[in-house]
């Protein structure tokens, strides 16, 4: 299901609050409780490094979550990914405090083997055994206001994810049989001026508006029509089904406002995601200062030139930024018209093909990372003549630099690297920005690191 699609499945999954509270603290309580269960089983009196260890992992893995549409084998990829990642911080956090031999190594190693085998285990049956708990709440019975591409879309999640538990009867819209043809599937039930008497008559529990914005006037006397039932009424507006980073309610003063377009990264999540990439750039740095050694040597012997080429680039909300990378090429362009690189650059040093193969002439921006200009992950920055060239015909090009560019980013590490030649790539590189902008999280932050690790090696689109 493509990021676009998803908001109507999401407002359902989060719509009943006992489950959203139990999914949130299920995760952290199973790997908080393995912490003392081991301690006391290893003989351990269950003190400050213990206490200190729970208190850790419950903020590192809150909020958890319990897939609930997911294969058991989806599920066990997703719990050892996410499992493997808390570990890894972990380690760093313990080495840069000096505090691996704290724990007894049998009990850390128990531990890391029984906390994914019990969420394995709970995932798999918890929505087996209580399947109310992640019911919608109160709702049994609901019926949709329009029969559009919305519409079915929500009626098909409820046909799909029976644990909601919502029997859907059917549909409510103005247009004729002959305009909407087979596309309510036989469940159309009336026009909207009919739907009161249906409620009343059939004991609905809750109504979901699927009609577009424009309909603003027919939802207003709907609502006014349902003013004296009981029943519930959700609104499932069609900017919900755009291209957003994230869609959510605000508020200024008591005045309920929509936030369409906007940065992931406000208050908590901006410093969480500050000082994620000073740790791990400053640690980056530290640990590869002897091969960004080795390469400003080869750089500066290979051709003639300055060792790192500095490009303006588009920042935080489109402002210039300078960039630095290892020069690659034997010409440092940066004017109005730049040539993107292609397989076999006469321009591309030998040194240069090497370092751009292996993303080591990126090196240099974790420095950038540390002035603020970039982050450790993002979407990647292109050059400003292509900007000017991509955010004229390719939708939401620009929404991608409402947060700071990255070495490293979802696209790269989904094979979306090197040239640019057609605007479908390009497109494809832009869905995949956006969806890191919707989907942002700092464990998504450390799959994104580890998966570049993984492909820098082998991607065979670098050159």
């Amino acid at each position: 299901m493509s990021a676009s699609h998803s908001a109507p499945l999401n407002l359902l999954q989060n719509s009943t609050s006992l489950a959203s509270f139990f999914k949130a603290f299920w995760d952290p309580a199973v790997a908080v409780f393995a912490v003392l269960v081991m301690a006391s089983l290893f003989g351990e009196l269950i003190d400050g490094p213990e206490i200190l260890l729970a208190v850790v992992m419950f903020s590192m893995l809150y909020p958890g979550n319990i897939p609930l549409h997911r294969s058991w084998l989806g599920t066990l990829r997703d719990i050892v990914l996410h499992w493997s990642l808390a570990l890894v911080v972990l380690f760093l956090l313990a080495f840069g405090t000096h505090n691996l031999d704290t724990f007894p190594p049998d009990l850390l190693l128990a531990w890391a083997l029984t906390v994914p085998a019990l969420w394995l285990v709970s995932h798999l049956l918890l929505p087996r055994l209580a399947p109310g708990l992640f019911a919608m709440e109160g709702i049994r019975s609901a019926v949709i206001i329009g029969a559009n591409d919305i519409g079915r879309r929500l009626a098909g999640q409820f046909a799909t994810h029976k644990h909601l538990a919502v029997d859907f009867v059917g549909f409510f819209d103005d247009r004729g049989r002959e305009r909407l043809g087979d596309l309510a599937h036989g469940r159309m039930l009336g026009r909207l001026d009919q739907l009161a008497d249906y409620i009343r008559q059939a004991h609905i529990d809750a109504i979901f508006i699927a009609l577009p914005m424009a309909s603003q006037p027919r939802i207003l006397k709907l609502l006014d029509d349902l003013k004296d039932s009981t029943l519930s009424v959700y609104f499932v507006p069609d900017i919900f089904v755009s291209d957003l980073i994230q869609a959510r309610v605000d508020e200024i003063g008591d005045m309920p406002v929509v936030a369409v377009r906007d940065t992931p990264f406000k208050g908590l999540n901006g410093v969480v995601k500050r000082l994620s990439d000073l740790f791990i750039a400053s640690l980056i740095l530290i640990l590869i200062s002897p091969v960004m050694l080795a390469c400003a040597i080869a750089v500066l012997r290979s051709s003639p030139g300055p060792i790192l080429f500095k490009q303006r680039r588009y920042g935080l909300d489109g402002k210039e930024i300078i960039v630095y990378k290892f020069r690659s090429m034997t010409v440092c362009e940066d004017g109005p018209v730049v040539v993107q690189a292609t397989r076999n650059d006469q321009r591309i040093t030998p040194v240069g093909a090497f370092l751009r193969r292996t993303s080591l002439d990126e090196l240099p921006q974790f420095i950038n990372v540390l002035q603020g200009r970039m982050s450790v992950v993002g979407p990647r920055p292109h050059a400003v003549t292509h900007n000017e060239i991509y955010r004229k015909v390719v939708k939401g090009y620009m929404v991608r630099h409402k947060v700071k560019p990255g070495i490293t980013g979802l696209a790269q590490v989904n094979g979306c690297r090197g040239e640019t030649d057609t605007v479908d790539k390009m497109r494809k590189r832009i869905e995949y920005d956006l969806e890191y902008l919707r989907k942002w999280s700092l464990y998504l932050d450390l799959e994104i690191i580890l998966r570049t690790a993984g492909v820098t090696f082998t991607d065979k689109n670098a050159y």
